[in-house]
């Protein structure tokens, strides 16, 4: 645990080295140096990539001369970035390095002025080959300060600006890492196997920072969700729930009150030399053969927001920070996996290089990035795998599958005077010959940047369990946002205060509670019951999870799907009519094959497969038939 210790005690503020009078001969010879901080402020042994780069702050540290005397490290390079206020070092460390604290001399002019002990651990085992998250999986969305708030002790930390205000939704409500800890029980109970966290890296900001997008310190949990080790403990107590932990990083901007822009480290940290010019958010101007150089250049320059200032990664020193702060948390974490905020908005070389890096000591993590766009193509673009026109390779695994949502709201929501209404959500699916890997991409009806599924599809609750069956039977990696499964809404569209609003019993005086369905209204605690059915079912239905999609043309307001595996058929029907219909079975044979049994999952009774099958009106049936070999 020393290690461990050691890297949660150094990770935040000054990092002040301060040595007694050394036994010097002449006289002016300075005696001390100021080390505020040394970023990545541990290390471990045995990554694939030998070298970790030491970004060192403090009061004209460029100057300084480091020195290290320890088995299997060493320093193979050293030097002042452009701010004399900033040292790089870079240490090489082989594999044969024993776990301690390697003692790193600083010196100006031959005399030590400074000494800092720098941890090096040993890895998890089996570190390098963590699964990662995948179709098996199904993803919890959840904002840490909207909640749980387990700890209100951690309310008002001293010296942090924006405090809980629970009457504002753009302040901080309270929630943490502790109420998520004490409530791991409740995301296993309901069949979520991967729990995504927003970012909760300390956001330092004067107002609206509860989202966690606005960093201003890179190696430090947010003292409103608690501490660096509370994260690690709220991952080791998940893992032994049967649920992994994904981070969620934001490569591209950082929050204005970082501790970086009181003392810039280079004059190209920041894009466009930190003019605070908006980004354009053309995201087609990246693969769009035809676009102006200056609109790609405004797409990836521009701010994202007005206190947001946009990183320039291809600054080698920056790029390599980034890189080993994902490294850093994994390990220090545990991690199961990324989602990449904003991700075309970065240099796409850049993208590319550190998805392959990260990838290269995790190879079989996943990371999923945002492209918040509806065109399949835009989004096939950014996958590890896809043959781009302009010879262009992200390495990226997984995106967040907003074509897919559209057609699903899109046959939710919509009428066709044909009975067609299934159609929207047949022709994204049809497009999947576009991705290389569409059973690796992320599922979603809604997330923190949407109105609430519940919303959209208006209150009707048959309608909000056809979008659970969708999301949790085609193809691809499901996720739920929190507060889903109890039919939470927003009224004012486009608001995220109301979209992201605190979930029922994870806070004092809540009248409701969703962990234990006391005050619950009746379609809420039904709703809860049809989800944790639903995804504690998907836990052994190996054909949703990596089985092949078989879709037969919606009509009638009709619409049926197969998964398939070696061992076991799925047969999903969706009828959007206010009546019950019958389904012919005789045209579906040639994927259902001979069952003539099945069961009704949510209905929790076989059902015979003979000549047609009665559909409920507004219903979702899905009939499992174990033990069927194809």
């Amino acid at each position: 645990m020393r290690f461990y210790d050691h890297a949660r005690r150094t990770l935040r503020g000054c990092l002040v080295v301060a040595l007694a009078a050394l036994p010097l001969t002449g006289s002016a010879v300075e005696t001390s140096a100021v080390i505020e901080r040394i970023d990545p402020p541990s290390w471990w042994i045995g990554f694939k990539d030998p070298t970790v780069e030491l970004l060192v702050h403090g009061k004209d540290v460029g100057s300084l001369v480091p020195e290290l005397n320890y088995p299997g490290v060493e320093i193979t390079s050293f030097g002042s970035l452009k701010n004399s206020n900033y040292l790089s070092i870079a240490l090489t460390i082989a594999p044969s390095a024993t776990p301690g604290a390697v003692p790193i001399v600083f010196r100006r002019d031959g005399v030590e002025v400074a000494r800092q002990a720098y941890e090096l651990g040993a890895r998890r085992a089996g570190s390098r080959d963590r699964r990662g998250f995948d179709g098996s999986d199904v993803i919890y969305l959840a904002m840490a300060d909207r909640f749980a708030n387990g700890d209100p002790g951690n309310d008002h930390p001293t010296g942090t600006r924006d405090h809980v205000d629970r009457h504002e939704g753009g302040a901080r409500h309270g929630g943490d890492l502790a109420g998520l800890t004490a409530h791991v029980d409740f995301l296993e109970r309901m069949g979520y196997t991967q729990l995504w966290l927003t970012p909760v890296l300390e956001n330092d900001m004067p107002s609206y920072s509860y989202h966690g997008y606005a960093i201003t310190d890179h190696y430090r949990v947010d003292p409103r969700y608690g501490t660096n080790e509370d994260l690690r403990m709220l991952a080791a107590r998940a893992r032994e729930h049967r649920i992994g932990l994904i981070a969620d990083v934001v490569v591209n901007h950082i929050g204005s009150e970082h501790w970086w822009m009181r003392d810039l480290p280079e004059p190209d940290w920041l894009s466009g030399a930190g003019r605070r010019q908006p980004t354009n958010h053309m995201h087609h101007s990246i693969p769009d053969p035809h676009a102006a150089p200056s609109d790609r250049a405004t797409f990836i320059d521009g701010w994202f927001s007005n206190d947001m200032p946009d990183l320039h990664p291809m600054n080698p020193h920056l790029g390599n920070y980034l890189v080993q702060n994902a490294l850093w948390w994994i390990e220090y974490a545990d991690l199961d996996g990324l989602r990449m905020d904003t991700y075309p908005y970065s240099d796409a070389r850049y993208m590319a290089d550190y998805t392959r890096r990260v990838l290269a000591e995790y190879p079989h993590l996943n990371i999923v990035g945002e492209e918040f766009e509806g065109d399949v193509g835009l989004v096939a673009y950014w996958q590890s795998g896809h043959t781009n026109p302009d010879g262009y390779a992200s390495n990226l695994p997984s995106l967040m599958d907003f074509p897919l949502r559209e057609g699903i709201l899109g046959a939710l929501t919509g009428h066709a005077p044909d009975g067609n209404d299934f159609y929207p959500l047949y022709r994204v699916l049809s497009d999947d010959f576009l991705y290389p890997h569409p059973e690796n991409l992320v599922v979603l009806v809604d997330n923190h940047d949407t109105d609430r599924i519940y919303t959209v599809l208006k209150h009707d609750d048959a309608l909000w369990r056809m979008a659970m069956a969708i999301v949790a039977t085609t193809r691809g990696i499901p996720q739920i946002l929190y507060g889903t499964e109890v039919l939470m809404a927003n009224t004012r569209l486009g608001n995220d205060g109301d979209r992201r609003r605190d979930f029922p019993g994870g806070f004092p005086g809540d009248a409701a509670n969703g962990f234990t369905g006391q005050g619950l209204s009746k379609p809420s605690l039904e709703a809860e019951r049809y989800l944790a059915r639903l995804l504690t079912w998907r836990r052994t239905a190996t054909a949703v999870q990596s089985g092949t999609l078989t879709h037969y043309a919606p009509s009638h307001r009709q619409y049926v799907y197969f998964r398939r595996d070696a061992n076991e058929t799925v047969m999903v029907a969706l009828n959007k009519n206010d009546h019950a219909t019958t389904l012919a079975l005789a045209p579906l044979r040639e994927t259902l094959g001979d069952a003539r049994v099945g069961h009704d999952v949510m209905a929790d009774r076989d059902v015979a497969l003979d000549d047609t099958l009665t559909l409920p009106p507004h219903s979702a049936t899905i009939i499992d038939i174990r033990g069927t070999h194809r």
